[in-house]
């Protein structure tokens, strides 16, 4: 059932409230039913529960206790929501990073957040025993997720096969947490700085469900759902833990990464019903000649965020499976999506409107609401599911949160029909000859280019001090990389957009500097130009 804006929000949880609990009971009817598909086997709802319980009662066997936190660095497989969840039903916070990371950055994370215990895939143990070895840190237990693997060499810190300590820990009942407690941390990305240690609540795992899981994506017990977005991400948290888990539904996991092939050969052998994605996977996947036919896959909806998804993209993309693609934003900050388009009222180009329960607002540079339409502002955005701080972090907190509100360091434009449409990041957005331009919108435009496969745009400095577009574009086939393919694609931006809006300055590159969730990361670009310039690809400046 959608949700409408004048509708009745659903019910909050009540003061005491386990969000662990709260799943636990809500499929109780479900005991058999599969919940998790991984890449070595299945976990029933009723295996979920009873692995929840005893990871909480090991938890307090090691000597861990409520409110203290456990660093969790898994690759996705049924051992990671087990481990998520049975933090959140002893009251413990789990502390998910991300797998791609480096000692330096776990290194800085296990002194941040002062985690008391370590939660690790095999694989990625080495990297973790590199930052464990250096000082500064309290975790003196490992719990090591041996799935479809052995058990490696631990570093001198007592280490348990998870596989073989799970069975021998006693169950043991919910903690009694409060709907506001503390129940994980997420970090944010550090690409402008050191990661943010974004702090959410029980009740922020509810309200996401509850608000969109349900509502606005129509999720039910009957989908199975796969997200390329890993679970240490705040959207594939959603996508395989707390929407799927809410409805009853069956959830499948990948631990390699989710290359198209890799993506395709799940739809075909698991048929999964809803995928969650990234504009960079889908144009990936639609350039790929392995892409299978529409009879092969099971598709009824896709979603996708990161990034906007271009127009291009999105037709290309239901043209093809006859499903469309659901394109949202969310946030660490927030959790999950809170602006979005609907099932039945996608509008390709935009980020749809916002999610009932979530209340946005677009300012000015001085901070004044704006209410015209088609005219770039901030966004902003109130709603229940939003991070109470950064932990220890004044400042930036001080920055982000703002009362009932989050800013969300976007740039948009609402249309004349109340469509939200994606400008850019702040700091990506440039001036040109006075007015905003925003890259997303110059990128879009050239990926309809039959030629470009994706694009990326900045602002650099002409001969007169004065900003202009530079292009960076990888092809589908990059021997038609060239001044004439160059000139080409400048006439055919200016040909739909303002003429300041074209590149004045095309690259052709094999590929696009992007951060493990596939977002483009345009400040590698910018720092590469304030180098001796870019060491490969060809340039072309008009």
């Amino acid at each position: 059932m959608t949700l409408h804006s004048a509708d009745p929000l659903p019910p909050a949880p009540s003061e005491r409230f386990n969000f662990a609990d709260h799943l636990t009971s809500l499929n109780r009817g479900r005991s058999a039913k599969p919940a998790y598909i991984d890449d070595v086997g299945v976990l029933t709802y009723g295996e979920l529960a009873d692995r929840v319980a005893r990871f909480a009662g090991g938890l307090d066997a090691l000597g861990v206790r409520a409110e203290e936190r456990v660093l969790l660095l898994m690759h996705d497989c049924i051992d990671w929501p087990v481990a998520f969840l049975g933090c959140l039903q002893a009251g413990v916070v789990p502390v998910a990073l991300n797998t791609l990371l480096t000692a330096d950055d776990y290194r800085f994370m296990l002194s941040h957040c002062r985690a008391r215990a370590a939660i690790v895939s095999a694989g990625l143990l080495p990297v973790l025993g590199q930052a464990l070895a250096a000082p500064g840190h309290s975790v003196t237990q490992l719990l090591v997720s041996t799935r479809g693997g052995p058990m490696p060499e631990s570093p001198t810190l007592p280490a348990h096969d998870l596989t073989d300590w799970l069975p021998r820990q006693s169950p043991a009942a919910p903690a009694d947490t409060c709907a506001d407690d503390i129940a994980f941390w997420l970090y944010s990305s550090g690409s402008t700085g050191r990661p943010k240690g974004a702090v959410h609540t029980h009740a922020n795992l509810y309200w996401t469900a509850a608000l969109y899981a349900q509502p606005v994506l129509g999720l039910s017990e009957n989908d199975v759902c796969f997200s390329a977005a890993k679970l240490f991400f705040a959207y594939g948290l959603g996508n395989a833990l707390s929407f799927p888990l809410s409805v009853g539904a069956t959830t499948v996991l990948m631990a390699e990464r989710p290359t198209p092939a890799a993506v395709f050969a799940r739809w075909r052998t698991h048929q999964p019903t809803v995928f969650f994605g990234a504009p960079t996977g889908y144009a990936g996947m639609l350039a790929s000649p392995d892409l299978p036919p529409r009879e092969a896959v099971a598709l009824r909806l896709c979603s996708s965020a990161g990034e906007a998804l271009p127009r291009e993209i999105g037709e290309r993309f239901t043209a093809k499976f006859g499903c469309e693609i659901i394109d949202g934003i969310g946030s660490t900050e927030m959790l999950h999506v809170f602006l979005s388009n609907s099932p039945g009222d996608v509008r390709y180009g935009s980020t749809g409107k916002p999610v009932p329960g979530y209340r946005v607002e677009l300012r000015d540079e001085a901070g004044q609401v704006i209410e015209a339409t088609e005219t770039i502002g901030d966004l902003f955005i109130d709603g229940p599911s939003a991070a109470l701080m950064y932990w220890a972090d004044r400042r930036r907190s001080l920055t982000t949160f703002l009362g009932n509100w989050t800013r969300s360091g976007d740039k948009y434009f609402r249309d004349a029909d109340g469509y939200y449409v994606y400008a850019g990041r702040g700091d990506d957005m440039l001036k040109v000859s006075g007015q905003y331009v925003s890259p997303f919108e110059v990128e879009s435009t050239l990926m309809q280019h039959a030629a470009v496969l994706e694009a990326a745009v900045i602002g650099i400095d002409d001969e007169n001090g004065l900003t202009r577009a530079r292009a960076f574009v990888v092809l589908k086939d990059a021997k038609q990389a060239g001044d004439a393919l160059a000139a080409e694609l400048q006439a055919f931006v200016k040909s739909r957009l303002a003429p300041h809006k074209y590149p004045r300055q095309i690259d052709f590159l094999a590929e696009l500097p992007k951060t493990a969730t596939g977002k483009i990361q345009r400040f590698r670009l910018r720092e590469a130009q304030q180098q001796a310039g870019l060491r490969s690809g060809q340039s072309h400046r008009t």
